[in-house]
């Protein structure tokens, strides 16, 4: 391999960037072509006729029926802390949307000066929608369990009239013409949408560190980070300041902000949810889905979001219709693959961490699945090529703005981004075609395997502003496959800790089945002590 910082500033004075030394030595003190190495290693070893991952030929639309609704709980808790019970709660004359607005509102009023997970509050458009709601279902129109319940949706995401910055200055004054595919499907199910939450910039960092807006606190602990990048929502929902909260997820950015914040987190199969209106970050590894309080509450979301639309094509294919009922039907006779090597040479993760994965497992093979341990090597490879594609479709996406505009980066996302550009002339191929064998060999690997158990996160949570770090997460990215966290206890430093799940594609009602029995045995977390 040619010296990789000489290569990278060739490349980009070939692409007209003007980048300056100090980022090239940025770029090198941050670590950011640590593992160009080894992705030459891995595509090398790749037979040069090896076909694409992007060939492959997705089957044609195939219309699906509407999600069955899910049924509310008997006795709801009138605080109403999560969806089902907020959406019980109304219907049994113990709230209504307008309380329940009111009450999110004060909670923003209060804490978000200190937390910073709101971009944008729209107070008066979130009240007008709640009283909506309450006329439409005292007039017998239900629209299901997120009618009248107060939502927040991340600033990747266009809503009609607002700007969509991504947490970007060049992004700051770029208004939506029309509303993303999920937030028409949020209103469409009658939730009461109350602002857009803080990212770190242009979603490309797994922590919430922005030079523009500055960190989202974490909840628990106003010293340690969120996670990132959908660091506000998940901000938002930990804290009542919303019920339920959309992210997105390139490399992790769902599940570990919901696992630092005690949520579930839940980033869909690859196709599963139209990404239609969100700013890009990487075409081909871009996931949307839902921060929720409980396994439920994200399995309604999940319902009312999925589902093709011709705005987006990654979601026109066949696949089976996914509904939010008939998820407590246990885990007898599963088979759950418990991770013991990610082919990195190091322990997964911490001993606390370890400890949460283990009594995951120990809920899962009471409550009759078959728990054996698994190694998959092919981790190390698909998190190496994963970052790769990420990096070359984003250096693609932001080059002419990388070109006119390098100075509103904020630092970190400019070397981040400037760092792609090292890269040799066909690795986007190579990388692709690399995604083909690994995407066959784990396929092998986890043939006899409903799903995949391992950390989220290798060590505790990061002090406010410092990236997390992703390899547990972003391999399912690179394949696609379902992922969820959920909480599994505390550490000894009183912040949440989190396991993840991964099923196969399409197959998120075998992944939400098996984390609500995670859920029961282990219970959900306290909530973080608020004024």
């Amino acid at each position: 391999m040619s010296n990789p910082i000489d290569r990278l500033r060739t490349n980009l004075r070939a692409a007209a960037i003007p980048a300056t030394d100090a980022d090239l030595e940025g770029i090198q003190a941050r670590g950011f072509l640590s593992r160009l190495a080894d992705f030459e290693r891995i595509v090398a070893g790749v037979p040069a006729e090896t076909l694409p991952d992007y060939a492959a030929s997705p089957a044609p639309l195939d219309p699906l029926p509407p999600p069955d609704p899910p049924e509310l709980p008997a006795t709801p808790d009138p605080s109403g802390t999560s969806v089902l019970d907020a959406a019980a709660a109304i219907r049994a004359g113990a709230t209504s949307p307008t309380a329940l607005l009111d009450a999110a509102l004060a909670r923003i009023d209060t804490l978000d000066r200190r937390l910073n997970a709101f971009q944008l509050v729209l107070a008066d458009e979130a009240r007008a929608a709640a009283r909506r709601a309450e006329e439409e279902l005292a007039a017998g129109h239900d629209r299901g369990p997120l009618h009248g319940v107060p939502v927040a949706v991340k600033d990747l995401l266009d809503m009609a009239g607002h700007p969509t910055t991504a947490g970007s200055r060049i992004r700051a004054g770029a208004i939506a013409a029309q509303d993303a595919t999920a937030v028409a499907r949020l209103r469409a199910a009658g939730a009461v949408i109350v602002g857009k939450t803080r990212l770190s910039e242009f979603a490309y960092s797994p922590g919430s560190n922005n030079a523009h807006y500055g960190p989202t606190a974490n909840p628990y602990d106003h010293s340690r980070d969120t996670g990132g990048s959908s660091s506000g929502s998940a901000a938002a929902v930990a804290t009542g300041m919303a019920l339920a909260a959309l992210g997105t997820d390139t490399g992790c950015s769902i599940r570990i902000p919901a696992a630092f914040c005690g949520l579930v987190g839940l980033k869909p199969t690859w196709g599963r949810t139209s990404l239609a209106g969100g700013f890009t970050l990487s075409w081909s590894l871009d996931h949307l889905g839902p921060l929720a309080l409980t396994v439920a509450d994200a399995a309604v979301l999940l319902a009312a979001l999925a589902g093709p639309d011709p705005r987006d094509e990654r979601t026109l294919r066949a696949a089976p219709a996914f509904t939010a009922s008939r998820l407590d039907a246990g885990v007898l006779g599963l088979r759950i693959g418990l991770v013991n090597d990610d082919g990195s040479g190091q322990p997964l993760a911490g001993e606390e961490q370890l400890a949460a994965l283990r009594r995951a497992a120990a809920a899962l093979a009471a409550a009759g699945a078959v728990v054996d341990e698994l190694a998959l090597p092919q981790l190390d490879g698909l998190r190496v090529i994963g970052s790769a594609i990420l990096g070359m479709e984003a250096a693609t996406l932001h080059l002419p703005w990388l070109r006119e505009r390098l100075d509103d980066y904020g630092e970190f996302m400019r070397q981040r981004v400037l760092a792609n550009f090292a890269y040799a002339s066909g690795a986007f191929v190579q990388a692709q075609q690399a995604r083909t064998v690994l995407r066959r060999t784990i396929g092998a690997a986890t043939a006899g395997v409903d799903v995949v158990l391992l950390p989220i996160h290798p060590g505790p949570v990061p002090a406010i502003g410092v990236p997390a770090i992703n390899g547990l997460a972003i391999p399912f990215n690179t394949l696609g496959w379902p992922a969820l966290t959920l909480p599994a206890g505390t550490g000894a430093d009183g912040l949440p800790l989190a396991v993840q799940l991964v099923a196969k594609p399409w197959d998120e009602r075998t992944l939400l089945r098996a984390a609500m029995v995670v859920e029961q045995a282990l219970g959900r977390i306290a909530p973080p002590r608020l004024p």
